[in-house]
């Protein structure tokens, strides 16, 4: 039985190609193409119906056109990172007081950074894989893991667990108050029921799950943000364009802290 959680399936055994329709055992969640091939074809065809399409307007909407059809790709990619941006940036202003909205917050930046990363794995493969790639070996596992781990909570939280269930508040060090939510806690958890799921997504599910606890439970909110916004900034970028691929990748911080640095296991950090 197939299950939906918002607009994320639950993974088939198999799928068929979005261009040749040949069947195929997807490796990625978001696979739609049986082969690199097959996506590389299926770019250029589309493009290139774009581009027909554009030509039917009228020529007072031509310039316009022309600069908006090849970037209507990058701006809707755009758009979802400065839509990821802005919520976890609240992270940082949402009062520690207020629960429902704290947890509120967490969960829809949970939604915006598994947003954006489907994105760029969807529409941007080869770019995401060749950033993926120029990461030292220990940080893209953990860049790897940390994704997976926040695609748990993205299948559970708000469906099958409270907010609550994921999320450790925390008191401040002197303990007169609470902690900012960045330095609040991922909550260690069971494995998932998986029964109902073929046995490739009992897989997928299962391994999300240890990535989850390995990356994300024990860890602060505000570090795991950190991490994934700044490989998302890095892997837009370089879908842009940049030549510094690199540059603006760590201006954004949830917590205040280094996305590269990792306090010990339960810290809040500086």
């Amino acid at each position: 039985m197939k299950r939906v959680t918002r607009n994320i399936e639950w993974m088939a055994e198999s799928r068929r190609c979005a261009r040749c329709g040949a069947v195929f055992a997807p490796k990625r969640e978001h696979a739609r193409f049986c082969s690199a091939r097959c996506r590389v074809a299926w770019n250029r065809e589309n493009w290139n119906q774009a581009n027909r399409n554009r030509e039917q307007w009228g020529t007072e909407n031509w310039e316009q056109g022309r600069a908006g059809g090849q970037r209507s790709e990058a701006s809707a990619l755009g758009w979802a990172i400065i839509a990821m941006r802005d919520t976890t940036e609240r992270l940082g202003k949402v009062g520690a007081r207020d629960r429902p909205q704290a947890f509120a917050v967490i969960g829809e930046a949970v939604w915006w950074v598994t947003i954006v990363d489907a994105t760029l794995v969807r529409y941007h493969p080869d770019t995401y894989d060749r950033v993926l790639a120029g990461l030292p070996a220990a940080q893209r596992q953990l860049t790897e893991s940390t994704f997976a781990g926040l695609r748990f909570v993205r299948n559970r939280m708000g469906y099958y667990a409270d907010h609550a269930d994921f999320i450790q508040p925390r008191r401040s060090d002197d303990g007169d108050h609470d902690a900012p939510i960045t330095a609040w806690t991922w909550k260690v958890l069971p494995p998932p029921p998986v029964e109902s799921l073929p046995p490739r997504g009992q897989e997928w599910e299962l391994s999300r799950h240890q990535a989850y606890e390995d990356r994300l439970a024990g860890h602060t909110v505000g570090e795991t943000f950190d991490r994934a916004a700044a490989f998302l900034t890095l892997a837009s970028l370089a879908v842009n364009g940049a030549t510094d691929a690199t540059e603006g990748a760590d201006e954004f911080s949830a917590s205040g802290r280094n996305p590269g640095q990792q306090p010990p296991r339960g810290g809040s950090g500086p």
